[in-house]
């Protein structure tokens, strides 16, 4: 249990029960200075200019999260567009190649526009103040890393303007279609290169700042499970950026310098980009859920008032479930005519991360029972995480069996599977840890009325939308086209009218934020009362300058 030194009154209202607990193992916080005087010496900058030079966590923090939002509506328009024409059988809305840039654009803007820099965002405000540190290791290239994104993100939608339009290969940007592609390809391209250098950049930070920016006492097993998941997945970029950097590089000679890397024609071979592509791919899949693992291993105990059950283990399974996924990239290339020996190594293999994912499922389940529950919007949207990703979970393994995979690829089967882990895996638990912490960010209280209902909306109308995919593609509708068979319509209406749903579901998301933001009531220094951790220990909102002096934990 987390138990700190008690400096100011406790909170004033709510439900508050008798002791704080804990997400993590016991830990004393026996000194604790909440703020820095360098608040009234060395405060932020006023205007715009502060946030172009801010090397402030908390400012680049809400940087990335403002950036994530904004491309969140961007990405979201694209798929409102893919659905529209697919709404009925036919050609309504959009020409058949403006339906293959839309699908390219709205998989890349989601990845990297959204997913990743919200987890960034959400590491930039908390790591520091869940370690006890002052700030990020390397504040310079903390800001360098966030305005990296900003260009790139113009680059890959810009390319909707570019002579010959937006690349239409699929997210995946497969050749021989992409290095025959026009401009807009180049501009994807150097996007790419910027995303992955900023990506590289700030895991470096991270995992300096994890290492040796902690708070004294603080070991590595008693760090809260949300930095443990984020130096794991920090290790991935590392390993997994530079990957990608390669392929799309080489994509580049060959369409420039004369190069055959996957030209047929020059001795070349297609699959090659498969199988450098996917050894990023595969990893970045865990990249965008590890840290939201880590968002769920925080909210949970809290309101369930009991520390994290198998904490360890929880380490031990994120540990494996990185290591596994660098070893099963080839689950994706069942069709390529790889060999039988190759098929079954990648078929257990992938069989194989389901026992440490299990191991977490069961870990949250077991943190719920018996505990003293409640079920404010973060709690919500945590459960819904477990539930909808247990689903994404078990068509994964479905996917892992060779002459199933062989049939269901690049079906609507796949498209259901992968938006069950990723939008239920990754956004809802970025949105459990934005309603979790936004009292502490900004000091004023959301309307939880307006947080249920933002949940309900999204979760039934996420159902709507991607279940019926699965239907789709056990009956053999392929992915990525702009027209169908009459045999497809119902369940393609069913998915139109649940993605619209869930679209404007994220408008009441966005305005339950300036709402709070603008007039919510002021948040205690603890509003959540099984919440535990430094970061609690602070005022709401945290001051800008925060442990100058480091606790001491014991």
């Amino acid at each position: 249990m987390l138990r700190t030194a008690q400096t100011g009154p406790e909170r004033a209202g709510g439900n508050a029960r008798s002791a704080p607990t804990a997400a993590d193992p016991s830990i004393l916080v026996t000194a604790l200075t909440h703020a820095s005087p360098q608040d009234a010496l060395h405060g932020p900058h006023r205007g715009l200019w502060r946030w172009v030079v801010t090397t402030n966590h908390k400012d680049i923090g809400t940087l990335y999260l403002a950036l994530s939002l904004t491309m969140f509506m961007v990405g979201g328009s694209f798929a409102l567009l893919i659905r529209a024409e697919l709404f009925e059988p036919g050609l309504q809305l959009v020409r058949p190649e403006f339906f293959n840039q839309l699908t390219t654009l709205h998989g890349l803007v989601m990845i990297f526009g959204v997913i990743m820099p919200a987890f960034v965002g959400l590491a930039n405000w908390q790591i520091p103040l869940m370690i006890g540190a002052p700030d990020m290791a390397f504040a310079r290239l903390n800001n360098w890393s966030f305005w990296l994104l900003p260009p790139a993100m113009l680059l890959l939608v810009g390319s909707l303007f570019a002579p010959g339009g937006a690349p239409g290969t699929g997210w995946t940007i497969y050749p021989p279609l992409s290095v025959e592609f026009g401009f807009g390809m180049d501009m994807a391209i150097l996007a790419i290169h910027l995303m992955g250098l900023s990506s590289i950049l700030g895991a470096i930070n991270i995992i300096t700042t994890i290492l040796n920016m902690r708070a004294p006492g603080m070991t590595l097993m008693r760090l809260p499970m949300f930095c443990w998941t984020w130096l794991i997945t920090a290790y991935l970029l590392v390993v997994a950026m530079p990957v990608l950097a390669g392929a799309v590089t080489m994509l580049l000679f060959d369409r420039h310098f004369g190069t055959s890397f996957f030209n047929a024609a020059g001795g070349g071979d297609p699959v090659l980009f498969q199988h450098v592509f996917w050894f990023f791919g595969h990893p970045e899949v865990y990249i965008m859920a590890l840290p939201g693992f880590g968002v769920i291993s925080n909210v949970i105990p809290a309101f369930a008032r009991k520390p994290l059950f198998g904490y360890v283990s929880m380490v031990y399974a994120t540990a494996a479930i990185a290591i596994i996924s660098c070893m099963v990239w080839a689950h994706h290339m069942f069709t390529v005519g790889m060999p039988v020996e190759g098929q079954l190594f990648f078929m257990y293999a992938t069989m194989l991360v389901a026992i440490p994912t299990g191991v977490k499922v069961f870990n949250w389940v077991a943190t719920m029972w018996r505990g003293t529950l409640t079920f404010e919007t973060p709690m919500l949207f945590a459960c819904g995480f477990i539930f909808l990703f247990t689903v994404g979970g078990f068509s994964g393994l479905v996917l892992a069996l060779v002459p199933v995979d062989i049939q269901l690829q690049d079906t609507y089967y796949v498209v259901a599977h992968f938006h069950y882990v990723l939008v239920a895996g990754s956004l809802f638990s970025i949105f459990a840890g934005v309603y979790y912490w936004l009292p502490k960010w900004s000091g004023r209280l959301y309307d939880e009325r307006l947080g249920k209902l933002h949940f309900w909306l999204s979760f039934v109308f996420f159902n709507v939308a991607f279940f019926p995919m699965h239907f789709l593609g056990l009956a053999g509708m392929p992915r990525r086209i702009p027209d169908y068979a009459l045999q497809f319509a119902e369940f393609n209406a069913l998915a139109s009218i649940g993605a619209a749903g869930f679209g404007l579901s994220q408008l009441l998301f966005v305005y339950l934020l300036v709402r709070s933001l603008r007039r919510g009531p002021r948040a205690p220094a603890r509003p959540w009362d099984g919440a535990a951790g430094l970061e609690w220990t602070l005022p709401s909102p945290a001051p800008y300058h925060s442990f100058a002096t480091p606790p001491a934990v014991e």
